[in-house]
């Protein structure tokens, strides 16, 4: 084994948001179940909106269409949204660029002083672990602007901060392990969340509130355990050897909210953040051979086990069996992530609550449909790894106002989605008490002894389901109007030429799709019906090789993405108030430099879609070598917050590729939130 190769390697795929595959079951690829289910001669290169392809005789209905249901709250009937800015082009400049008549406005940049003594951020990169505690931390990503009184000027803008690039991060890049003890402090303090008050000033501008709500949530926050999974033995540590706690919250991706108003952050790729020291690859637990925390042969992530003169808030990223118990050490810390967490915007003194029963995996976010009084409240999540799944979450009790985490997020059925050939798919209950699973357990190597082992290798309890492998299942969101629901499939770079199909006519397939289906009735239906709503890519950019099927034929091309609504790497996915569906993109590596066959897509970008007709435009590119994640709009749909982040993130230690926000020569890059209004005072984005 090479092992400083695959070191590299693990940190490189985890510092690009991936986590390595590590599903080897048997079941059913996705692009197996396209190649049955759609002929070449019926497929669209581009939208497959309802204007453009009808599917299953009378078809899905497009978002747009219309159904009689409202948006939560609304007070009525969505009208079709219809898009009221001219597109933008494809541009590597670095800085943010959206539509004439609109502006865009940097705020709240990583380092922004939060509590506390209310430290100033350096530029020159020395601040200390100290005070990025009471500062915003890194790598913005999603996020929720939760309105008080309902007011679109004040309000609590939350949001999740995934992760470090250690060569930005620090005055001149990391220390090698073992690693000094303020580096590692620091690095653990940047990620998790930060609650932020803002309102609009006399002059009308945004700007951060002092505020006892202000908060930084991160990787020392104590978290109760909460549902099945409290109190097993498999989350029993030294620091709560009677398994109900556990402490902080890592690699926090996409989100959700509640209607109740608190948030969801999630936690995806966390497993690369442990390292077993006591166990070679096949030696590790299945709950950790399944997500790949690392075993004594590969370094952690960050080393911060390795923290010198450290106390146990860094030893227990070792997570090896170093005592005679697990009540001694930490051979069970890694069992404690994977998990959705709750956290109470208004109440700073609430401890957050991971809720387990909702699965354990590399949640990439989550989000609920309509709740309805009387019916059980319903929640999706995708697992964002290649060949991974998606998953529903359905309450056992019935939503009614007044209710809350522990009377609805405690206590339900998950579920994980197949998607068959002929359009329709299954729910398949992950319960240790539902006949159809057990018999699946039953006919196959694997055993549970409890709910609580269920979920805690959710993973593996899917696998013996028999839930179809996704290509990165990333975001998902849910059509004010109809319900419907949308997920991207950021791209699957592991697909060989043998498995391609003519909804995914690439080996290598790096740039991705979004997908979509309808419950069978009910949002708590065991069935669905599903199609394709876009296939990602770029017309004038692709090769003649890739614009074929299998066999040579030519693709049917009734409708093709223009330069101005080519996307590639489909991930963060928000429907806003007016039904207009935003698609945001994560491009990396050649995709991203424009280097490679599929062509030249500029820097990541946000675009703005109507579902019903499937015209797409791009609406706001990022600066260079940035991520485009998260979006939410203030209540009356004038502000719009924009997350980027990781500009810069292939800087060389002191030779930045990017120096925004900032913008000026030599200047640190940092993840940041824009602010979007329109100069006319409209509402964003529709005419």
């Amino acid at each position: 084994m090479n092992t400083k190769l695959d070191n590299q390697l693990d940190n490189m795929l985890a510092d690009n948001g991936d986590e390595a595959m590590s599903n080897l079951s048997n079941n059913r690829h996705f692009a197996d179940v396209i190649q049955a289910r759609y002929s070449r001669r019926t497929m669209l290169k581009g939208s497959l909106g309802a204007a453009a392809v009808s599917f299953l005789g009378a078809g899905l209905a497009a978002c747009g269409g219309s159904s009689g249901s409202s948006n939560p709250g609304s007070g009525g009937e969505i009208p079709a949204p219809r898009l009221g800015f001219d597109a933008i082009p494809i541009t590597r400049a670095d800085t943010i660029t959206v539509p004439a008549g609109y502006t865009a406005t940097p705020f709240v940049p990583w380092g922004t002083p939060l509590t506390g003594s209310m430290p100033p951020f350096f530029d020159n990169g020395t601040n200390t672990g100290i005070d990025q505690l009471q500062q915003v931390g890194s790598h913005h990503d999603g996020m929720h602007y939760f309105p008080i009184n309902g007011s679109s000027e004040h309000g609590l803008l939350v949001m999740n901060h995934e992760y470090v690039d250690q060569r930005i991060f620090h005055a001149n890049g990391p220390s090698g392990a073992p690693r000094p003890l303020d580096e590692v402090r620091k690095e653990m303090a940047a990620h998790g969340v930060s609650v932020i008050e803002i309102g609009k000033n006399s002059r009308g501008m945004w700007e951060v509130i002092p505020s006892m709500r202000n908060r930084r949530i991160t990787a020392f926050t104590p978290m109760e355990i909460s549902g099945p999974v409290r109190g097993d033995d498999k989350v029993k540590t030294v620091y709560s050897p009677e398994g109900f706690r556990t402490r902080g919250t890592l690699n926090n991706c996409a989100h959700g909210f509640t209607p109740w108003g608190t948030y969801l952050t999630c936690e995806e790729n966390w497993a690369g953040y442990f390292r077993n020291s006591t166990a070679t690859a096949a030696e590790r637990p299945r709950e950790q051979i399944r997500y790949d925390v690392r075993d004594s042969g590969r370094n952690s992530r960050y080393s911060w086990e390795t923290a010198v003169g450290g106390d146990d808030n860094y030893t227990r990223f070792d997570v090896g069996s170093l005592a005679d118990s697990a009540e001694e050490d930490f051979r069970n810390e890694p069992n404690g992530f994977g998990w959705i967490v709750e956290i109470d915007p208004f109440n700073p003194d609430a401890m957050p609550v991971k809720r387990t029963a909702m699965g354990r995996f590399a949640h990439e976010g989550v989000v609920f449909a309509e709740p309805k009084v009387g019916e059980p409240l319903v929640f999706y999540s995708g697992d964002d790894a290649t060949n991974e799944y998606i998953y529903k979450y359905v309450s056992n009790r019935t939503w009614a106002p007044g209710l809350r985490g522990d009377d609805l997020l405690d206590d339900g059925t998950l579920y994980v989605a197949r998607f068959n050939e002929d359009g329709t798919g299954e729910w398949l209950a992950l319960d240790f008490d539902d006949v159809e699973f057990m018999a699946a357990v039953s006919e196959s190597e694997h055993n549970f002894d409890s709910q609580a082992d269920v979920l805690l290798n959710t993973r593996l309890a899917a696998d013996v389901a028999g839930a179809t492998k996704m290509d990165r299942p990333e975001w998902g969101a849910v059509c004010p109007r109809t319900g419907m629901v949308y997920f991207t499939l950021t791209n699957n770079t592991g697909r060989s030429a043998a498995n391609t199909d003519a909804a995914n006519p690439r080996a290598n397939n790096i740039v991705g799709q979004i997908i979509r289906w309808q419950e069978d009735g009910e949002s708590s239906a065991t069935t669905f019906t599903w199609d394709l709503f876009a296939l990602a890519g770029n017309a004038e950019g692709e090769t003649s090789e890739a614009r074929t099927d299998m066999e040579g034929q030519n693709l049917i091309q009734d409708r093709v993405f223009t330069p101005e609504e080519a996307f590639a790497a489909p991930d963060g996915l928000w429907f806003d108030p007016n039904g207009v569906l935003w698609i945001q993109t994560d491009m990396s590596g050649t995709l991203m430099g424009g280097t490679g066959v599929a062509g030249d897509f500029g820097n990541n970008a946000m675009l703005a879609a109507e579902p019903d007709t499937g015209v797409i435009k791009r609406f706001l590119v990022g600066p260079v070598d940035c991520e485009v994640t998260g979006v939410v709009m203030t209540p009356d749909k004038k502000t719009m917050f924009v997350n980027i982040q990781h500009p810069g993130d292939s800087s060389p230690v002191n030779n930045f590729t990017s120096n925004w926000p900032l913008e000026l020569p030599g200047a640190r890059p940092r993840s940041a939130t824009v602010i979007v209004t329109r100069d006319d005072g409209g509402e964003i984005g529709v005419i």
